[in-house]
C-alpha cells in the first residue's frame, strides 16, 4: 500500500517540478530600470522605432527616461518621457525625425 502511494506521488512531483523550471519569468512591477525596457513602452505609446534613450530626474524624487522615437513616414518625431515609477508616458513633444545613432562594431 505505501509503495503504491508513493509510486503515485513521483510523476505528481515530477509534473509540479518541471512546470516551474521552464517557464519564463516576466517582470512585473517595480521601476523602468533599463533603456530597453524605456524604448519598448515608447514604442507602444507612439508606434514608430525608439532611437535613443537617456535618464532624467522628472521631479525631486522621480526619475525617468527620455526617449526619442523615430516615425518612418512622417517628418517629425517623438520625445516621450518615461515616468520610471508608473511606467507610463509623462509628456509627449514633437521634434523633428532624429537620426539613428552610430552602429557600435
Amino acid at each position: 500500500m505505501m509503495r503504491s502511494a508513493a509510486l503515485l506521488l513521483v510523476p505528481a512531483l515530477v509534473l509540479a517540478a518541471n512546470g516551474t523550471l521552464h517557464k519564463k519569468q516576466t517582470r512585473r512591477g517595480g521601476p523602468v530600470n533599463s533603456a530597453k525596457e524605456a524604448k519598448d513602452i515608447a514604442e507602444r505609446e507612439v508606434g514608430g522605432t525608439a532611437v535613443s534613450a537617456r535618464r532624467v530626474s522628472l521631479n525631486g524624487a522621480s526619475s525617468g527616461w527620455e526617449v526619442d522615437v523615430e516615425m518612418h513616414k512622417e517628418d517629425r518625431g517623438w520625445r516621450c518621457l518615461i515616468d520610471s515609477d508608473t511606467h507610463m508616458v509623462h509628456t509627449k513633444d514633437r521634434i523633428p525625425n532624429p537620426k539613428k545613432g552610430k552602429s557600435r562594431r
